[in-house]
């Protein structure tokens, strides 16, 4: 179900995805497609990994494609609005008698090349901007695709940003940041993986991904990889 890297160059020409599962098949996937002069690519984090994140990660790439079907290449938060309905139809979430509390956290964008407008939403999920030796974070809604608050579906919220030449765009799954290693065997944080972003700045995408990689195992050390990991970097030119 992934997008062939042909296509991902032709969509988002100056990037990287950084995509490490921890299985053979994975519950995180990264998601791109295109309507009305605008791109969209999305990381998408679904409820465990292995065979029953795969079969999360199934449910939501079809999902996604239907979405971006239906509202008409809508905003990201649309999107994640009728995402969210499909998920929990597909797996019967609305009836009174279901157990069901799979789901997943996402960042989706969408991002016009020529006026480089960019629209983000994000559950749970943020976007970080690197500007200017700076990281601006975008944070996402508190609560993931599949979940209904008292019975009523949740809507998300659309952000729009207007990028400038230079600027770095990162968004990723949770699984960098939790991965256990280092001296003392603790998660590596998301302070410690901006700090490292903040080092890449200028340095061409390719490079990047292996930068990511290579701190990745160095901390990691001999330690069992915890969880999918994914990390979808973009330079704006």
């Amino acid at each position: 179900i992934l997008p062939p890297e042909s296509y991902v160059r032709k969509l988002l020409p100056d990037s990287f995805i950084f995509y490490r599962p921890k299985d053979i098949v994975s519950g995180d996937f990264y998601w791109l497609g295109e309507a009305d002069d605008r791109v969209f690519f999305a990381a998408v984090d679904c409820t465990g990994h292995g065979v029953p994140g795969a079969f999360m990660s199934i449910v939501g790439y079809n999902q996604l494609k239907q979405a971006i079907i239906t509202t008409k290449g809508g905003t990201p938060a649309e999107i994640l609005d009728h995402l969210n309905i499909g998920v929990s139809e597909t797996l019967h979430q609305k009836d009174e008698n279901s157990t069901s509390k799979d789901g997943m956290d996402v960042a989706i964008c969408s991002l016009n090349h020529k006026t480089r407008e960019l629209e983000y939403a994000g559950a749970f999920n943020p976007l970080y901007l690197l500007r200017k030796g700076e990281i601006i974070q975008t944070k996402g809604d508190k609560f993931p695709i599949g979940s209904f608050l008292d019975g009523e579906t949740p809507c998300f919220t659309n952000h729009k940003i207007q990028l400038e030449e230079g600027d770095l765009l990162y968004i990723f799954s949770d699984g960098y940041a939790d991965q256990f290693g280092g001296p003392k065997g603790k998660k590596f944080m998301y302070k410690r993986f901006r700090d490292h972003l903040l080092t890449l700045k200028g340095e061409e995408m390719p490079t990047q991904k292996k930068s990511l990689n290579t701190a990745f195992e160095q901390w990691r050390g001999s330690l069992e990889q915890i969880d999918d990991v994914l990390v979808i970097g973009m330079h704006i030119s």
